[in-house]
């Protein structure tokens, strides 16, 4: 496998601190490792593999001897940094969904198409952290029986806004609310201190946000089906860290809970937690730092034949976020389908 040169573009986001905690973790084939973001702070300095590493602008130029490029620095740093890394010769890992709709750049969740990988022309595309862990779960279903149709809500903590000021505002107004102050809000639009708010992004002329369509139209790329039906609600909720999902799914034809768990079982990436008996279901708090997608409450949809209601959780800046695009770029090198400049040449 090679070695490349790797840089991260929001190095001081929540996401580009994870990956490159990721990066070491997994042992990662990098020959050097740069931190840039677009609104650095001056003296930001973060440690790799034994080696303090400082926090650079971002710029067009910074990509010459970049083999590997993670944009996690928002989209209009993704808009205006992509082309030029495309340009220098780097392949470009972006998490800023700027490029959902755009055919021919890969859409990969490796556990359910690594083989788009090879059809790269320079970017590949990271989903979102709530397509990533619903299609982790619901691909190995689908691929043994047809999936119609899927009601997704999703409770999307804080640190999936990316950035460190939403966590310090969920303390700092938690703290105002308990000591029976006013609360007003900065990054969101209500208060989300012991509240809950449907509202993740803008909202679009059909009535959803766009953090919901964007689900819809990376489900259906993943999955490479536009019939699927797909109606989600994406919810902002007092958390931390760890996103959960209640899911309904319908299939083409019967399928009972214990055959679901059995395939789930078998199924790269996941981990099923399921036994209401016991209150044993996957939890936010308990999928931090983890990797896998958490899978529970599977059972029979009551109200519509073919269907079951199951509850997915996984640590959203992990395999929501950072790892997913690291194990893009490592099966990326091991099918030598991503290669160092210098095997290039």
């Amino acid at each position: 496998m090679d070695t490349v040169d790797v840089a991260i573009v929001g190095a001081e986001g929540l996401v580009g601190q994870e990956l490159l905690k990721i990066l070491e973790e997994r042992r990662f084939p990098a020959s050097s490792v740069h931190l840039y973001d677009t609104d650095r702070r001056p003296g930001v300095e973060y440690f790799f593999s034994h080696q303090k590493l400082e926090v650079e602008e971002a710029t067009p130029d910074i990509f010459r001897n970049v083999d590997v490029a993670f944009f996690c620095d928002g989209l209009d740093s993704s808009r205006r940094l992509v082309p030029a890394a495309v340009q220098s010769g780097a392949v470009v890992i972006d998490d800023s969904g700027d490029m959902v709709t755009d055919g021919t750049v890969p859409l990969v969740v490796p556990e359910v198409n690594a083989d788009d990988i090879a059809q790269h022309k320079g970017i590949l595309c990271n989903p979102g952290s709530s397509t990533i862990q619903l299609m982790v779960a619901l691909f190995p279903l689908h691929s043994a029986n047809r999936i119609r149709r899927i009601v997704v809500s999703t409770y999307q903590p804080v640190s999936c806004s990316g950035t460190a000021a939403a966590l310090k505002e969920l303390t700092a107004q938690a703290k105002r609310v308990l000591e029976g102050r006013r609360v007003c809000p900065h990054m969101y639009s209500h208060q989300i201190a012991f509240n809950v708010l449907p509202e993740i992004d803008v909202f679009l002329d059909n009535g959803y946000t766009k953090e919901e369509w964007r689900i819809v139209e990376e489900t259906r790329r993943i999955l490479r089906d536009d019939a699927i039906g797909v109606a989600p609600t994406c919810v902002r909720v007092p958390v931390y860290f760890g996103q959960s999902q209640s899911v309904n799914v319908e299939f083409e034809s019967a399928i009972t809970p214990e055959e679901a768990r059995k395939i789930l079982a078998q199924a790269p990436g996941v981990r099923i937690l399921d036994d209401p008996t016991v209150s044993f279901y996957p939890q936010p708090w308990s999928a931090s730092g983890l990797n896998q997608v958490f899978v529970g409450r599977i059972r029979r949809d009551a109200s519509r034949s073919n269907s079951l209601s199951m509850w997915i959780v996984c640590d959203n800046l992990r395999k929501g976020a950072g790892l997913n695009a690291v194990q893009i770029v490592e099966e990326g090198l091991r099918r030598d389908w991503i290669k160092s400049r210098k095997r290039r040449a």
